[in-house]
């Protein structure tokens, strides 16, 4: 059994969590763990090492069969195997579905503050940014449906590209939330792309809906996009998914992915998105029990030593969304104030929307004793 009170020494391995900075820096901010993997996962990529041939491989029946399994027991959605589209990463399959759901020029929706990959990515491929800002009710985000809606009708929006659970801010959204979502992208014809990547993260009892569980009509416009790599710390093989029940959108799909030559996923991901899902969920026990022992060290922390600091607690992830403003710095200067006189490096808010200004996002998979020297850190500048 994984010991998730040690964290592994990742300096020196090109990390880019710890290697790309100082050794006088902590890092607690990109989204990858501290954490070894699930034994099975290891022993059998060195089985894989160790047959020599590393060539051109298919997608085994095993593989989809994992992804079934994995994703009935867990969280009781059905998938038919050819729904399985596998691409090398989740957000390399936000560009995909960008391409073949939208042209030039359309307007796709985010809700913001979010993972920055998302404006980056429409940005990028031309297409007209509009931000739905997420509201904070009860210490929680919330969606404004009624803006939501002004949008989608104003700004003939074409594509949702929805985060679920919710990073940076960790909500697990309820199916009524849900439900009201699919019934506006179905009133305006609108697509929509649910990023599920942190699916398996929901926590204190929370729990994630898969979009395509909360209506059969919502398979006709929506798709699911996941993987076992933020789940098992396995980033660094390759394997995503895309989960699309409509036979005309997953044709456009997988045109776009042949187009860019990005219809193959690496042999280790394979074997390491098998592995996970058929050994691996008394390891994820583990695991949530630690993040969610985390959070409330940071919570209970930052009360009683950071009481200008306003900590979201998240229903699911591993990430944790501190909010500075109090402070009254702008973004540089609490940005550098964290590096150079705190030595902790976290996400700068607001590299997530504008909304993040004056945010925070500290990543908690790693050992409390990591967590603790980062907090008593921050509590000796701030």
């Amino acid at each position: 059994m994984i010991n998730f009170e040690k964290a592994v020494e990742r300096r020196g391995t090109n990390s880019v969590k710890w290697d790309s900075m100082s050794e006088d820096i902590l890092p607690l901010w990109v989204a990858d763990m501290d954490f070894a993997t699930v034994p099975e996962v290891t022993e059998g990529l060195v089985e894989l090492a160790k047959s020599g041939v590393f060539g051109y491989t298919l997608n085994s029946p095993a593989l989809f069969q994992s992804v079934i399994d994995w994703q009935e027991k867990q969280h009781q959605l059905k998938v038919e195997k050819d729904t399985i589209v596998f691409i090398e990463g989740v957000v390399p399959a936000i560009s995909v579905a960008i391409q073949a759901y939208t042209a030039v020029g359309d307007a796709v929706l985010i809700n913001t503050p979010v993972y920055p990959p998302f404006a980056r990515t429409v940005n990028l491929n031309q297409r007209r940014l509009i931000e739905n800002e997420l509201e904070e009710v009860d210490g929680h985000f919330s969606i404004n449906f009624e803006k939501l809606e002004a949008q989608f009708k104003d700004e003939a929006v074409k594509l949702f590209v929805f985060c679920s659970p919710h990073n940076p801010g960790g909500r697990v959204w309820t199916a009524k939330e849900l439900e009201k979502l699919g019934t506006l992208c179905q009133k305006y014809q609108v697509k929509l792309v649910s990023d599920e990547i942190h699916q398996d993260f929901a926590l204190f009892g929370n729990k994630h809906h898969p979009f395509l569980t909360i209506h059969p009509d919502y398979q006709d416009f929506a798709i699911i996009l996941g993987s076992a790599t933020k789940t098992f710390n396995i980033a660094g093989t390759k394997n995503a998914y895309a989960i699309i029940p409509n036979e005309d959108l997953r044709q456009k799909f997988k045109n776009i992915q042949l187009r860019n030559n990005q219809h193959e996923v690496s042999s280790f991901g394979q074997v390491a998105t098998e592995l996970a899902y058929l050994h691996g969920e008394e390891w994820l026990v583990g695991l949530k029990a630690k993040i969610e022992e985390n959070i409330e060290f940071v919570v209970n922390f930052v009360n009683q030593k950071l009481p200008k600091v306003r900590v979201m607690k998240p229903e699911g992830t591993y990430l944790i969304w501190l909010d500075f403003s109090a402070y009254e710095l702008d973004d540089k200067t609490l940005q550098k104030k964290m590096l150079k006189e705190a030595k902790v490096y976290l996400n700068a808010g607001i590299s997530f929307g504008q909304e993040g200004s004056g945010h925070l996002r500290m990543n908690l998979a790693t050992s409390t004793e990591i967590v603790n020297e980062a907090l008593t850190r921050i509590a000796k500048v701030f």
